[in-house]
């Protein structure tokens, strides 16, 4: 258990980053329930060994640890299905038009695929630099490959995810009809 003093550095240097924490589980696992409870699971591990952080960037160490937690869940649960859920603020706004919301949707769609698509290391290094926006040494660090191996993972995964998203949706193949 921390003291108070502990507690409150606690909340102040690792709370901001929880967001980032459920953004990189949920890629990884691609589930958003999961995700939360990765997420939580984390925070748990990293309230209990908080004593031992001696400084340094709060956010890589609480991302390696929910990258940890996220790869031991993925050992031991090994989905396959890749549902996507409900989003409530998405269908609660009124003003969008039906087909604005249509064309939104499909396009989050197709990028969300295109991302899940990515063997898992591309999918986690695209993910800390463009959607956490973390640094190639904070990814490095948190990933625990090579600075050269972040910046040459992530430009493959680039181009990967950029091919992906320039293909037409589902690739309609055209068949013949007789007469």
């Amino acid at each position: 258990m921390l003291d108070t003093q502990d507690r409150l550095r606690f909340e102040m240097l690792v709370l901001p980053h929880l967001d980032a924490a459920y953004n990189l589980a949920r890629w990884l696992v691609r589930s958003a329930a999961d995700a939360e409870d990765i997420a939580q699971e984390a925070l748990l591990r990293s309230y209990r060994f908080f004593p031992g952080f001696h400084g340094g960037d709060v956010k890589v160490w609480l991302l390696q640890i929910v990258r940890n937690v996220s790869y031991t869940w993925l050992d031991r649960k090994r989905r396959s299905d890749n549902m996507l859920e409900f989003d409530e603020e998405l269908h609660a706004q009124g003003s969008p038009s039906p087909e604005a919301l249509s064309i939104a949707a499909q396009d989050r769609e197709r990028f969300e695929q295109a991302l899940v698509s990515l063997p898992s290391r591309a999918r986690e290094v695209i993910v800390l630099r463009e959607l956490e926006g973390c640094s190639y040494k904070e990814i490095a660090a948190i990933t625990s490959i090579p600075i050269g191996t972040v910046m040459s993972t992530l430009s493959r995964a680039r181009r990967q995810l950029q091919t992906a998203l320039a293909n037409p949706a589902g690739k309609e193949v055209r068949h013949g009809m007789r007469s």
